[in-house]
């Protein structure tokens, strides 16, 4: 039983629409307590990282997130969902995040060529940096969805995957049960079907 939080951000539609097409059994998580029915939990995200944590946080749900993911119980963070894992942003301003992963998150801009375009938005490739569960099924270098304007700056030892947008930018991330990609599966076709699949059976690795 998966838990999509619903805290007011995020595409929960086409999410849950991708999690029941593999078969997973899905129901939206609105209170900290519904977490504790959940045996992974899925945490989107779209817009700005203040809004979003100041969501999460007068709900009481940053506080059920690390309670829960500190279990081992398996938590994905989807785009921006993905960020809200790291300690801190630099998104106007700085602000703390849920501090499950060891980083930060820096605008693109200043950091790729000025000739590209920001948000980093469309179709590109994934560089596996490890082998993972979330890989199993994936051919080398997959396309998938990306829509960002922002990135994470973190440890090599937690990075599962790059692309390539005018410089290597972070893609996925994975410490233990706590894992991320900054790309939307539920928008990538297959490759994103397989990566909710590995994640529906994902259990704990190292």
């Amino acid at each position: 039983m998966i838990a999509l939080i619903d805290y007011g951000v995020g595409n929960l539609f086409s999410l849950s629409s991708s999690l029941k097409e593999v078969g997973a059994d899905v129901f939206l998580a609105s209170r900290p307590g519904d977490l504790k029915n959940a045996d992974r939990i899925l945490l989107p995200g779209v817009g700005a990282f203040s809004d979003a944590m100041e969501k999460l946080r007068a709900r009481g749900m940053d506080e059920a997130i690390r309670e829960e993911s500190q279990k081992g119980k398996p938590l994905l963070g989807i785009c921006l969902g993905m960020q809200l894992l790291f300690e801190e942003s630099h998104e106007y301003g700085t602000h703390k995040g849920l501090g499950l992963l060891p980083g930060k998150v820096l605008p693109l801009a200043g950091c790729i060529p000025e000739d590209l375009k920001i948000p980093h938005m469309g179709w590109n490739a994934l560089s596996f940096t490890r082998p993972h569960p979330l890989w199993e099924a994936q051919p080398p270098a997959p396309h998938v969805y990306f829509v960002h304007s922002y990135y994470a700056d973190c440890p090599g030892e937690i990075l599962l995957a790059r692309t390539h947008y005018g410089k290597p930018v972070t893609a996925a991330v994975g410490k233990d049960s706590v894992l991320g990609c900054q790309f939307h599966p539920e928008k990538s076709g297959r490759a994103g079907l397989s990566i909710l699949r590995a994640f529906c059976r994902f259990s704990h690795f190292h």
